[in-house]
């Protein structure tokens, strides 16, 4: 694949977390590895001055040019883009709600292959993201730590021997790891077993989150699951004990979907193609019940029902169907109404182009 020299051509390919691919892919999206990062002796982004995170800017890009994951990336300045165009990147999960306001001077740096992104000037200096399709803690971890021991041969970071890394929020500090997993429990949510397992999962130390982290709203059965610790624990430990309950997880969630095809088969089979019908034939339709009709169809793909799209289909219309989305692919912006409408018609287009891929033998 060839690097994004522009903001055009990153926002015409696809994510490669949505791609349906890796371990357990038909019930984990994705899996992160964040790392938060400051410079010694430049004051934390909230107390810095624009000159100073300029600075921090121009050092964190000349980092990465030796670096062979990162060397020849794209960089994008916040204050450079329209307001459509910093949503479109926290719809895509590389950035965050704070970073895409565009009000200082801040950017994202996103590697060639897209996999590893770096936000600067978000909380912290840095935010180094790895993001992996399907459940694959192990390599975005891998992917995350030699990020950051090439960075850290050019930049000098706020360090403690007594903390860890030094940190704008006190539950950073230390390690300044967040691992994380995004996975879909649409069985667990269906027997009503749910609230059970997400008390157990933070019983534990681990937060669960909405599909675009802190303070968004859980929709489509789609749940953010990550550790809570980072002060006094290793990265291992941290990862290990995620892995762990994560897998617990699948597991529990298998059994469910098991015992719903055991026991209610028809009436599943029917709740998966009334929503692949109204995806597929709707002629208006709002993003979050797009989100919700994707989430029985993503069962319906994981039973391995005949006739339903591929499982990258499924994922990238969660992305595609966002409102600022829509509204740069359309070329103008959108009332909701306008937005529902051309929701729509990219649903209708998207499927209808997958049932001929399917037939012509490119799933």
């Amino acid at each position: 694949m060839s690097t994004p020299r522009s903001f055009d051509e990153l926002f015409a390919g696809s994510a490669p977390w949505l791609r349906g691919e890796g371990p357990h892919a038909e019930m984990v999206l994705s899996t992160r590895i964040r790392l938060a990062r400051n410079l010694r002796d430049i004051p934390f982004t909230h107390r810095a001055r624009d000159e100073q995170l300029h600075g921090v800017l121009a050092s964190v890009v000349s980092a990465t040019q030796p670096s062979k994951l990162l060397a020849d990336g794209l960089l994008l300045r916040m204050q450079d883009m329209t307001p459509i165009e910093r949503q479109v990147l926290v719809e895509r999960h590389l950035v965050s709600h704070e970073l895409g306001d565009g009000a200082r001077p801040r950017g994202i740096y996103v590697a060639p292959d897209d996999r590893v992104s770096i936000m600067i000037n978000e909380e912290d200096h840095l935010r180094l993201q790895a993001l992996t399709p399907g459940f694959q803690l192990a390599e975005a971890w891998s992917l995350a730590d030699r990020t950051d021991d090439d960075l850290d041969q050019s930049l000098d970071y706020a360090y403690s021997d007594e903390i860890g890394y030094l940190t704008a929020c006190p539950t950073n500090a230390g390690t300044g790891l967040r691992a994380s997993v995004l996975i879909h429990l649409p069985a667990l949510v269906l027997l009503e077993e749910i609230q059970r397992v997400l008390k157990s999962i933070m019983q534990v130390g681990l937060n669960v989150r909405g599909l675009y982290g802190e303070h968004s709203e859980i929709m489509g059965n789609l749940f953010q699951i990550s550790n809570q610790t980072t002060l006094g624990r290793s990265e291992r430990d941290s990862i290990e004990s995620l892995e762990r309950v994560t897998r617990q997880i699948i597991e529990t969630e298998e059994r469910a979907r098991e015992r719903m095809l055991r026991d209610a088969r028809t009436q599943l089979e029917d709740k998966v193609w009334r929503a692949y019908g109204t995806l597929r034939f709707c002629r208006t339709i709002q993003a979050k019940e797009v989100i919700n009709l994707c989430s029985a169809v993503r069962l319906g793909v994981a039973m391995g029902l005949d006739g339903l799209c591929p499982l990258r289909v499924v994922n990238e219309l969660l992305v595609l169907t966002q409102p600022a989305h829509l509204q740069r692919q359309a070329g103008v912006e959108m009332t909701p109404s306008e937005r529902n409408v051309h929701r729509a018609r990219v649903v209708r287009e998207r499927l209808t182009a997958a049932e001929r891929e399917t037939r012509n033998g490119n799933p």
